[in-house]
């Protein structure tokens, strides 16, 4: 059975949320964060980053949300509801892939920024609160007009893009950025209504 290091509140509850969707048994190990918000010593234990998620399955421990997905996917989605394209539909995959790897790289940083920003007394260093703030307009907005009328960001089904980009939206509406984006809290609020993510914030604990 797979064995699922969850840190408690932030990414992980994707994971759990796509092991839900493809109805994978699996365990659960929690961790709370520290006062300064970060993962405790003991997750080094699991991986030697000492971040989440992290899983075990079989001999496998694997790090890194993207190829967590990547792996459950290949391996366990017997249907293939969350598949990429096949090799003969180039463009489309390639396009699949790249918003799969997006929200771990571009996507991401500026949102960190904004939440340790957060966190510094005034006043917040100017250079760094400015690049900041240009670069989540400038994720934000490439994934909503990308977005645009689809349910999801790639079409008309959730596929497993949305993991990620559903987690980057999340984090961006917990930072009080989404007002500007109507379209990217109605996506978030879609994804979020889905009965297996509603089973993975019930447990985990969000």
């Amino acid at each position: 059975m797979i064995l699922v290091h969850h840190l408690q509140i932030g990414r992980p509850l994707f994971t759990v949320f796509l092991l839900e969707e493809l109805g994978l048994d699996y365990e659960l190990k929690l961790y709370t964060r520290n006062e300064l918000g970060r993962a405790p010593a003991e997750l080094k234990e699991a991986h030697p980053l000492g971040k989440s998620p992290v899983i075990e399955d079989g001999d496998i421990t694997l790090a890194e949300s993207g190829a967590i997905a990547w792996h459950l996917v290949e391996h366990y989605d017997v249907e293939g509801r969350f598949s990429p394209p096949p090799l003969s539909q180039k463009a489309a995959r390639a396009e699949w892939f790249q918003w799969l790897h997006y929200t771990e790289a571009s996507a991401f940083a500026p949102l960190l920024l904004k939440l340790l920003l957060m966190r510094e007394a005034e006043p917040k260093p100017q250079l760094i609160s400015m690049f900041a703030a240009g670069e989540v307009a400038l994720q934000l907005g490439y994934i909503q007009d990308f977005l645009g009328d689809k349910a999801y960001i790639l079409g008309a089904d959730l596929q497993l893009p949305d993991f990620g980009v559903a987690y980057i939206t999340q984090m961006a509406d917990r930072l009080g950025e989404l007002g500007p984006y109507p379209k990217l809290k109605a996506y978030l609020d879609r994804a979020t209504a889905r009965p297996a993510y509603a089973r993975a914030l019930k447990k985990t604990g969000g």
